[in-house]
Order: structure tokens, then C-alpha cells, then sequence
């Protein structure tokens, strides 16, 4: 992404904080996987959007009206035999150089300097709890200038959340991160596709899962979450990962999988058969689903509630489901008593950006978020139909169905990111014959 965004969103926040705040913001720390190994880094997203500095043992501190540079970054230094072992490093140099940053310093030096910025600021702007080892050293670093007000020194009197800042910006993309989420969409999309072109009786959940590894990292993405490749009964597992199982003869097959690209995710569910034909069952319970989810998607546009899709997409789920008798009763009184939930236990949908669960709020107090343009949400009803259901019919036992799209809140409506995806039952079984 153009290093001008990152600059452009550093401003925003400044302004937003005003001249006598500093912001503080350390990225993640690396996280140990097994003996001495380490899973594979990825920066703090919050970090990471103000920044687009993606090394470990970093530190980004704003500072608004400083005379000397707004901007610092804290980060590792160049060391040659280090590099050698475990790859390059930008350095302070760098940081300055191809990171933006106005000045940058050794992290070994955060104690030293960093204290000197927080006198004679009133507030800061810091996610306390994020990193708790980090946060005993702000707090330090706070006592110790309080310690010496008898010297003149003054220590800032208001800590504030800096994520309730940052998120909100985040939730709001612009149109560089549109692009790269469009990309993200179109490489899962090819995914897709090409897991339901390689699906056969017999083969196993994992060999599926590989077919979207492949295209993820073909594309130069990494799976934004771990995927869900869940046939027959293991389908009706909302969050359902070992994939192990076989694939069976006659089985759906409902998989949840999405790429980071560029650290924006993309998050796409899709259902279909293990032999690419759907049975008279399967397709009425399918054609349910994506009858609620486009109900559902006809909900986002700006103005409109965020709880809308959902209110639409249960409002359909219920009514089919009478029809199918698999409930039973008058569908006002049994969305009332919220009787779809033994078949449809989860929300419609979610925020989506640079995490798959994105940030930003869902009430603004006690009212429903607005939908506004530039937001970015998943559409995702599903119904889930566990074998040896009570008083359920053997056909529909284990039959779990989710359609999961990527859907921008544009000026006039919306704009199906994950548009490229077959999901009418004719597409998915052109596609697989």
C-alpha cells in the first residue's frame, strides 16, 4: 500500500487527539509455538494501520506539534550477524528512509527517551491490557515523572483508549483498502473454485483444504484464519478445524476459508456436494439459505440499521422452515420466541478488514450502528441440522449449509466483493460436472 495512506491515517489520528496528547502504540510480540520455534509474525493490526511497519520488538509513538517530528518509531537496529540468522531489518534508518517516520531510535533506547515525551503532555492515547508486559512499563514511566514534580517535571494527568480512535477510522475504508480487499476476494474466490472443481467421493478434508493453501499462496496471501472443511455431520460444526475426515459419497461439504492479502482479510463460505450433484433434501435446505442471504444483502445500504440483514435473513430462515416442517407454529411468534435458533444459532454477520472479525462497534449506545459507506461486513446465514435431531426427519439429518459473501456499503447500496464465487445450486454443479 502507498506510504502516503499510512501518513494519511498518522494525521487523522492527530488531529483527532489534539497538541497536547502523545499516542503510544507497540506492536505484537512474538509469540513462542513450540521448543524454539516461533509462530510466524504478524504485526498488531492497529500497529500495522498507522505504520505499515511489519518487524517485531517496534514501538510507534505520535506526538502532535513536536517541533523535531510527530512521528517516531522505535525499532530494532541493523546487526549483520543477526540478519545473516533470521533475515533482514530495517533499522532506524530505514524506518526513516522507507517508513515515514520523522525520526526513529534503537528500541533499546525506549526507557531512555520515551519518558522525555511524555512530560508536559496531559493525555495518553495508549490500549492498556493489549500488551501487559508493556503496560507496567508506561505506568512506570508515568510514576517516575510524577516522582519528580518537586523538579518541575509534569506527568500526563488522563490516560485514554487509543483503539476507540483507531477503530472507528478503521472501520471506514478508503479506497486503497477497497482495492486490496477486492484482490482478497478474488483470490478466494478462485479458491473456491478450484476446491469445488477438485472434490470427488473419497478424498480426504485436508486435500480440500490444500487446494486453497495452494491458490493462497500462489497469490502471495497467507489464510486469514484457519479454514473449516466440514463434510456430512462435521458441517453442522460451526467452527469445526481438524479437518481429517472423508469426504463421502452424497455428503455436502461446507467450507470456510478466506486469505490476508496486503494484511486485509477476505472471508467466504460456500456449500456444496461431495459428488457435485445436490439431493432433493439438500437443495431445499441450500436453496433456503441463499434465499435468506439475499434477503439479507438487499438490507445493506446506507442509512439502514446494521441489524437489518439479520432481522431479514431470520425472517426468511423461519418461514422456510415452517414450510418444511421442520418448525412448527406461526412464524411472528416463532421469530419472537427465537425458536429458529436450535437450526440457526450464530449473527448474520460481522465487520470485515484487516482482522476476519474486523473492529468497530455494532451499538452506538443503545441503537443499532447506521450503515454508512465504506463499511465492509459479511452476509452469512446458515442453517445447521445435526444427525439424530428430535423430532427431525432422517432426510435432513446432517445437512449443514452456510453462504458466506463479503459485502461493501457503497453511496447507493452495495458491491458484492465475493461476487466471483458460484452459489446457485445450477453454477456450483455446472462447475463441479
Amino acid at each position: 500500500m502507498d506510504p502516503k495512506e499510512f501518513a494519511r491515517r498518522r494525521k487523522q489520528l492527530m488531529r483527532m487527539m489534539g497538541s497536547d496528547a502523545i499516542a503510544i502504540l507497540p506492536t505484537n510480540p512474538e509469540q513462542s509455538r513450540n521448543r524454539d520455534v516461533d509462530f510466524p509474525f504478524r504485526p498488531d493490526s492497529d500497529f500495522y494501520y498507522l505504520t505499515g511497519f511489519a518487524e517485531p520488538e517496534a514501538v510507534a509513538v505520535l506526538v502532535p506539534g513536536r517541533p523535531h517530528g510527530e512521528y517516531l518509531l522505535f525499532c530494532r537496529e541493523r546487526d549483520a550477524e543477526m540478519e545473516t540468522w533470521n533475515g533482514r531489518r530495517a533499522g532506524p534508518e530505514g524506518a526513516v528512509e522507507r517508513f515515514g517516520a520523522d525520526d526513529a531510535f534503537p528500541i533499546g533506547d525506549i526507557d531512555e527517551i520515551l519518558p522525555g515525551l511524555l512530560e508536559s503532555r496531559e493525555r495518553v492515547f495508549y490500549n492498556m491490557g493489549a500488551v501487559p508486559e508493556f503496560d507496567k512499563r508506561v505506568i512506570g514511566w508515568v510514576s517516575a515523572i510524577r516522582s519528580q514534580s518537586r523538579a518541575g517535571k509534569h506527568a500526563p494527568d488522563e490516560f485514554v483508549s487509543l483503539e476507540h480512535f483507531v477503530h472507528d477510522m478503521r472501520l471506514y475504508k478508503s479506497r486503497a483498502e477497497i482495492q486490496v480487499m477486492r484482490q482478497a476476494a478474488n483470490i478466494a474466490a478462485r479458491a473456491h473454485k478450484r476446491a469445488m472443481q477438485a472434490c470427488r467421493p473419497g478424498m480426504m478434508e485436508y486435500q480440500l483444504e490444500a487446494e486453497y493453501l495452494h491458490e493462497f499462496r500462489m497469490a502471495g496471501g497467507v489464510p486469514a484464519y484457519p479454514s473449516i472443511v466440514g463434510g456430512g455431520e462435521n458441517a453442522c460444526i460451526l467452527h469445526y478445524t481438524e479437518n481429517n475426515a472423508e469426504l463421502k459419497d452424497g455428503d455436502l461439504l461446507l467450507i470456510d476459508a478466506g486469505v490476508e492479502h496486503d494484511y486485509y482479510a477476505s472471508d467466504i463460505t460456500r456449500t456444496f456436494p461431495v459428488n457435485g450433484r445436490f439431493s432433493k433434501a439438500q437443495r431445499a435446505i441450500y436453496e433456503l439459505v441463499l434465499d435468506a442471504q439475499r434477503a439479507a444483502i438487499e438490507e445493506v445500504y446506507p442509512g439502514n440499521s446494521w441489524n437489518a440483514p439479520h432481522t431479514a435473513a431470520v425472517k426468511v430462515l423461519t418461514k422456510g422452515l415452517v414450510k418444511l416442517g421442520l418448525l412448527k407454529g406461526r412464524p411472528a411468534a416463532l421469530i419472537k420466541e427465537q425458536s429458529y435458533r436450535r437450526f440457526y444459532m450464530h449473527r448474520t454477520g460481522h465487520w470485515l478488514g484487516m482482522d476476519v472479525h474486523d473492529v468497530g462497534d455494532y451499538k452506538v449506545g443503545d441503537a443499532w450502528r447506521v450503515l454508512e459507506p465504506g463499511m465492509v461486513l459479511t452476509v452469512e446465514p446458515g442453517l445447521y441440522i445435526a444427525g439424530g435431531s428430535k423430532g427431525v426427519a432422517r432426510k435432513w439429518w446432517n445437512i449443514g449449509v452456510r453462504i458466506e459473501d463479503d459485502v461493501l456499503v457503497t453511496r447507493d447500496g452495495y458491491d458484492v466483493l465475493s461476487k466471483n464465487v458460484p452459489k446457485t445450486v445450477e453454477e456450483i454443479e455446472a462447475l463441479m460436472a
